[in-house]
């Protein structure tokens, strides 16, 4: 089974955010997944196989804690009034779904709770905010 094949197969993963969010969240098809990520996730290289290596990207925001207020603190100083935030997961089975930053930050327990680690694209102002359980979250400007 190829990668294509094998993305969005466990829908159920974010049920509680496609719930919570309602018709606002959108989940994407493989080509839409690859396309956002080839401009955010894509643009680094990775640190063992889920973390990014943020050596040579501008980082905005680094922050130790990892619960649903660090997220909402950083998605406030980071995005933009009704920016589009995409968030990818740590597994291709897992769809990833495209939604306003405001609702990642009304629903970030969903969010957090959907993986263990994610990453949220911020679209407008190419900042991708990094989350590893555990290790906090880390936001920067995507290198181009």
């Amino acid at each position: 089974m190829s990668v294509g094949e094998r993305y969005g197969t466990h829908p159920e993963q974010i049920a509680a955010l496609l719930d919570a969010a309602g018709e606002a969240a959108m989940v994407l098809s493989f080509r839409e997944d690859r396309a956002f990520a080839a401009m955010s996730v894509g643009r680094f290289r990775a640190v063992r196989s889920t973390r990014l290596d943020w050596s040579g990207a501008e980082e905005i925001a680094r922050s130790e804690s990892f619960d649903a207020d660090g997220l909402r603190t950083l998605l406030a100083s980071c995005a933009g009034a009704n920016e589009l935030a995409v968030v990818f997961w740590s597994n291709l089975a897992t769809p990833s779904v495209a939604l306003e930053a405001a609702l990642v930050a009304e629903h970030a327990e969903a969010v957090l709770e959907c993986s263990p680690e994610s990453w949220i694209y911020l679209a407008d102002g190419e900042v991708l905010i990094e989350f590893q359980d555990g290790e906090g979250f880390t936001a920067g400007r995507v290198p181009h």
